[in-house]
């Protein structure tokens, strides 16, 4: 039953044993389940490890068990820590992606399967045209934080044609639109018209899927509206489609509160956490996620405060020991 928590079936039944026989020794506990006395004591030292029996001079087998609610507490603290680390790993992973995604289109090569788009206009005309020749889905990132009221007026005819041809459209947004009214206005439009939308702390770049056959990206992440390249590519679009459908799988929709992350930090404080310890900036980590430097300062606090931090760095040092943070990076 609780081998999800990191405990083996024999363990599990040796602790279990030891609760309501606590004067047996290893032999009755091998002839009590069936094994040899060797098993056993593996699953004694096994125990011992995961603090869940302690050394004593009172007892014949040498252990006594420690209480079930704080035993059940190591063992849940420790599988929160390895969920923390194991989302660390993906964050990594998926930060490491964007990276190459983002060192491609920045490179700009010209090849048969890619067509570079000069300027705000030349890609919104290819927009348009890429948009009337959908036929089953447009799959969007929009970072940057909240749109101009105008330009959420100016999307919203092409949008609405896209959804009347039944048209599937996922856009992710950035948390932080939560609390611009005009774009909670628009996204309240959107899901009426049948669009879907989710939300995420950050997005590594500004990305439109068309069909899963076509991605249109930035050519310069910090100036998207200076350039961007038409992706045909099946190996580079399927790559884009895979990344877009993680951040998806991992998005809150709008109609629902963000979850706190596997160790209980609010989402915002826990990407604040990765950022910092990343090393970047005050003013990276407000780009990124669409706020002023001013709030990621005020997160920043927060998570010191949080952690009873007096500096950013004691704030890295009790991350590391709560398993916010990996060891080792």
């Amino acid at each position: 039953m609780l081998v999800g928590l990191g405990i083996d079936s024999l363990s599990e039944k040796v602790y279990r044993s030891m609760l309501a026989n606590p004067e047996e020794g290893v032999r009755d506990l091998a002839a009590r389940h069936g094994t040899d006395e060797e098993e056993i004591c593996r699953a004694l030292a096994r125990l011992s490890e995961l603090s869940l029996i302690r050394p004593t001079d009172s007892s014949d087998i040498g252990y006594c068990p420690v209480a079930p609610r704080l035993a059940m507490e190591l063992l849940l603290a420790r599988q929160q820590a390895r969920l923390a680390e194991e989302q660390s790993r993906v964050e990594a992973s998926r930060a490491a992606a964007a990276e190459l995604i983002a060192e491609y289109a920045a490179v700009g090569v010209s090849t048969s399967a890619t067509d570079h788009l000069a300027g705000v206009d030349e890609i919104r005309r290819r927009l348009a045209q890429l948009g009337q020749a959908a036929e089953s889905e447009v799959m969007t990132f929009a970072p940057g934080g909240a749109h101009r009221a105008e330009d959420l007026a100016a999307s919203r005819e092409p949008n609405a044609d896209l959804l009347r041809r039944r048209i599937r459209m996922r856009t992710i947004y950035l948390d932080s639109v939560r609390n611009h009214q005009p774009m909670v206005e628009h996204v309240t439009w959107l899901h009426e018209m049948g669009g879907e939308v989710r939300t995420v702390p950050s997005l590594p770049t500004r990305l439109i899927i068309i069909d899963r056959k076509q991605a249109i990206l930035p050519t310069r992440l910090s100036d998207a509206r200076s350039g961007a390249d038409l992706v045909e590519s099946e190996g580079n679009v399927a790559a884009l489609c895979a990344l877009f459908d993680t951040t998806w799988a991992a998005a809150t929709p709008f109609g629902c509160q963000p979850a706190p992350d596997p160790c209980g930090l609010p989402r915002q404080e826990a990407e604040v956490l990765q950022f910092l310890a990343n090393g970047l900036t005050d003013e990276a980590i407000a780009k990124k996620f669409g706020v002023s430097s001013r709030t990621v300062r005020r997160v920043a606090a927060e998570l010191m405060d949080r952690l009873g931090a007096r500096s950013r760095f004691e704030a890295g040092v009790r991350a590391v020991q709560q398993g916010l943070l990996p060891a080792e990076r």
